[in-house]
C-alpha cells in the first residue's frame, strides 16, 4: 500500500516549513523524485527505502503500536544499534504524540532502570535476542515492560513469555488499520504537536544520577534551521549514521536533520563493517568525537608503516609540508603559486588517496565536538584537504549553539554563535545560551530546571569561557571544577586533561591536585597506539597492564606530560604520574558512556594511588578488584610504578 500523495495539512512553522518530524516525514513522501530516504547495508547489500516508503513504514508502525497502547505523552525505551528499523519505529513514536527514550546498548541491566524513569515506558523495542534477554531481566526487578518488541528475530523464535512480538507483526496490524480505516494516516501525521516531546534523552551523570532531557519537535525543528542558515547543513546531504542512538548526535544530526534536510541517511551493516561501509558511502556530512578523529590518523599511521618504502616516502614528504601550508593558512597566510602546484600533485598521489581510505572523500563538511580536539590531529586532517571544524552544544541545546566557519577556523575556539543563537557571558565566567533549540526543563526535575534556565530563557551550560574580540567563542572546562591548589592557584582539571589527551599514547587521565601542592596524574595509555609504538621499537609484552609498566612506556609518558608542562604556569606542571594498568571503564563507574569521567568515583577506588603519588612512594601495591563472568568477584595485585616528571 503507498499513501504517497493522499496527506495534507501537517503542522507548519510560521516560515510555512514543516513543524514536526512527522510532518517533514509526510512533506518529504508528498515531492515527487526517486532519491532514497533510507539505506542500509543487510548480508553486503544496500537495501533502499525512498520518502513515500519510509513514510509508508512509519505509518504502519504507529498505527500497530496504537493497538498496544502507545499513546500520548508516554515513553518508549528503545534499545539497540543503528537500525532502519529502529529510526521508523521512534518515528512512529512521535506520529502517536509519544517519544522515544533510547538507551546505549551496552548499559547493563543493574544500571538500565536509571534510564526508564520517565514517561511511563512500558513498552519497549529491542534490536535482537540480546536486548531482549536484558529487557526481561529488568522486567523481573521493577515489573515492566509488559510489551517487548524485537527486529531480528533470530533466536526468539522458543521464547514463550508473555508480551514478546516481532515488530513485523505490529507493522502488518498497522497496515490492516490503514487499510480498515480511512482518514487514519492524514489522521497520524497531523497529530503531533511542535510543543511535544520528540525524543527523551539523559545526560551524561558525571555528577549524580543521570536527569532525563525532553527534546520537543520545535527544538529539534528550530536548531536545525539555525544549522542550516549558518551553512553548517545543506539540504540533500548524505549522513552517515553510526553515532550512538542514545547520543543527541544521533537523533539531531542524523534523523532530525536527515528528515527536515531531506538527506539520504546510510545505515552501515554492524560496528564492525561501519568503517568499509564508511568508504562505500562517502557521506558528505561527517561528524565525530576527537577520539575517533585521533583513532583514524593513528590507523593511516600504522598502515603507512607497513606500506611499501615508495609510499612512505611519499608520506614523509607531503604531509609535513602540507601540515605546515595549513598551520600558516589559518594565520591567514595566502599560498605561493609553488605551493599551490605542490598542494595540487599531493592531492593527486597522496591527501586524495587517503581521503577515499577513510570514506571522506566529498565530506564537504567535517566537525568535531564534545572535548577538545589535538592541534596535530586537526590540522592533519584539514592538510589533507578535508575542512574539519569544531562545533559547540549540549544534549539540552541540541548540541547547536556553535561552531567554525571557514575562514575563521582557530585551534583555540569552538567559533561562533550560529544564527538565531544568543550567547551570554555572565561574570562568573558561565556560558549561557538562548536559542529555539534550547530545551524546556528537566523530567519531573523542577528543581534542577530552576537552576539550568534563567528567567529570560537563557541556559546555564556550566561550562566557563571568553568571547574573544572576533566573536568566537572559547570553552575552557566545567565552571563546577574550578578547583584551587593549597597555593590558590585556580585550574579546571578537564582543560588540563584535555591536552594530555592531543597525545596519540595517552587515551584517558585524570589530573589531581585539588587543594594539594602540587599536580599529579593518572594515566591511562591508548593501548592501540602505545601497542604500535613499542612494536616498532621491539618491545615485548603479553597485556595491558604489563606495557603499561614498561621502563620505555613511562619514560614516553613522562615526555609527553613534560611537553604539556612547557604550556602551563610554573605552580600548575604535573610533577609525578602513574600509568595505571586499566583503561577508565563505563562499566566499573569510572566514566559515562559518553566517555566523561566520574571524579569521586576514581579518587575513591584509587584512593591508595592518589595517596602514593603524594606520599613520596616510587611504587604503590594496588589490589584491583574483578568480577567474573559468572558473577563471583575476586582481585588482582598490580605493581604500579611511580615516575617523577
Amino acid at each position: 500500500m503507498s499513501i504517497q500523495g493522499k496527506i495534507t495539512g501537517w503542522p507548519v512553522t510560521d516560515g510555512g516549513a514543516p513543524a514536526t518530524l512527522v510532518a517533514a516525514l509526510a512533506a518529504n513522501a508528498a515531492q515527487p523524485g526517486s532519491r532514497p530516504g533510507f539505506r542500509e547495508r543487510d548480508f553486503g547489500i544496500w537495501r533502499e527505502w525512498s520518502w513515500p516508503q519510509v513514510l509508508d513504514e512509519v505509518l504502519s508502525i504507529a498505527a500497530g503500536l496504537e493497538t498496544l497502547g502507545l499513546g500520548p505523552g508516554r515513553a518508549l525505551t528503545v534499545v539497540g544499534d543503528n537500525r532502519a528499523a529502529i529510526y521508523f519505529t521512534m518515528l512512529a513514536a512521535n506520529a502517536l504524540r509519544a517519544f522515544p527514550s533510547p538507551v546505549y546498548p551496552d548499559v547493563p541491566v543493574d544500571e538500565f532502570k536509571t534510564f526508564v524513569r520517565f514517561g511511563e515506558p512500558d513498552i519497549a523495542l529491542a534490536e535482537d535476542q540480546e536486548q531482549v534477554d536484558k529487557l526481561l531481566d529488568l522486567r523481573g526487578r521493577i515489573g515492566r515492560p509488559s510489551t517487548i518488541i524485537y527486529d531480528d528475530p533470530r533466536g526468539l523464535a522458543g521464547y514463550v513469555e508473555p508480551g514478546l512480538i516481532a515488530l513485523s507483526e505490529v507493522a502488518d496490524r498497522g497496515r490492516a488499520r490503514l487499510a480498515a480505516e480511512p482518514g487514519l494516516a492524514a489522521d497520524l501525521v497531523a497529530r503531533a504537536r511542535p510543543d511535544d516531546p520528540a525524543v527523551l534523552l539523559y545526560s551524561s551523570g558525571t555528577t549524580g544520577t543521570p536527569k532525563g532531557i525532553p527534546l520537543l519537535h520545535s527544538n529539534i525543528v528550530g536548531g536545525i534551521a539555525n544549522a542550516e542558515a549558518g551553512g553548517y547543513f545543506q539540504r540533500g546531504e548524505t549522513l552517515f549514521a553510526y553515532l550512538p542512538t542514545a547520543w543527541v548526535g544521533d537523533f539531531v544530526f542524523t534523523l532530525g536533520a536527515g528528515v527536515l534536510l531531506q538527506a539520504t541517511i546510510n545505515i552501515p551493516e554492524r560496528a564492525e563493517t561501519a568503517l568499509h561501509d564508511l568508504r562505500e558511502v562517502a557521506p558528505t556530512f561527517y561528524l565525530a568525537a576527537p577520539r575517533a578523529w585521533d583513532a583514524m590518523l593513528t590507523r593511516i599511521q600504522v598502515g603507512m608503516a607497513d606500506s611499501t618504502p615508495l609510499k612512505r616516502r611519499l608520506y614523509d614528504w607531503f604531509i609535513p609540508r602540507a601540515i605546515e601550508l595549513e598551520r600558516k593558512r589559518l594565520k591567514g597566510y595566502r599560498p605561493s603559486a609553488v605551493e599551490r602546484l605542490r598542494e595540487a600533485v599531493g592531492s593527486f598521489v597522496m591527501y586524495g588517496p587517503l581521503k577515499d581510505y577513510l570514506g571522506l572523500s566529498r565530506a564537504e563538511r567535517a566537525f568535531t565536538g564534545g572535548e577538545a580536539m589535538g592541534e596535530d590531529t586537526f590540522l592533519f586532517f584539514r592538510a589533507l584537504g578535508i575542512k574539519l571544524k569544531q562545533f559547540y552544544g549540549q544534549t539540552e541545546t541540541c548540541a547547536l549553539s556553535a561552531a567554525q566557519v571557514e575562514g575563521s577556523v582557530r585551534i583555540d575556539t569552538v567559533g561562533r554563535a550560529m544564527p538565531g543563537v544568543e550567547v551570554r557571558i555572565e561574570d562568573s565566567g558561565e556560558i549561557l545560551i538562548r536559542s529555539a533549540s534550547v530545551f524546556h526543563g528537566y523530567a519531573d526535575n523542577p528543581e534542577a530546571t530552576a537552576e539550568a534556565l534563567t528567567p529570560d530563557g537563557f541556559l546555564r551550560t556550566g561550562d566557563a569561557g571568553h568571547i574573544q574580540d572576533s566573536g568566537d567563542l572559547v570553552v575552557l572546562g566545567r565552571v563546577s571544577e574550578l578547583v584551587e591548589t593549597a597555593q590558590g592557584q585556580r585550574f579546571i582539571p578537564t582543560f588540563i586533561e584535555n591536552r594530555l589527551k592531543f597525545s596519540p599514547y595517552i587515551r584517558n587521565v585524570a589530573i589531581l591536585g585539588a587543594g594539594l601542592e602540587e599536580l599529579t596524574a593518572i594515566v591511562c595509555i591508548d593501548y592501540e597506539a602505545a601497542g604500535h609504538w613499542a612494536e616498532q621499537r621491539s618491545i615485548s609484552y603479553s597485556s595491558y597492564a604489563e606495557l603499561s609498566q614498561k621502563p620505555e612506556m613511562l619514560e614516553l609518558v613522562a615526555g609527553e606530560i613534560a611537553r604539556m608542562n612547557e604550556l602551563q604556569p610554573d605552580g600548575l606542571k604535573i610533577r609525578r604520574f602513574v600509568n595505571l594498568h586499566k583503561d577508565f571503564d563505563a562499566d566499573d563507574g569510572e566514566i559515562t558512556r559518553t566517555r566523561k569521567l566520574r571524579r569521586k568515583v576514581i579518587e575513591q577506588t584509587y584512593a591508595a594511588l592518589v595517596a602514593a603519588l603524594y606520599d613520596g612512594s616510587d611504587e604503590v601495591i594496588f589490589d584491583a578488584k574483578i568480577t567474573y563472568e559468572d558473577g563471583r568477584e575476586g582481585t588482582l595485585r598490580r605493581n604500579l610504578v611511580i615516575r617523577r616528571v
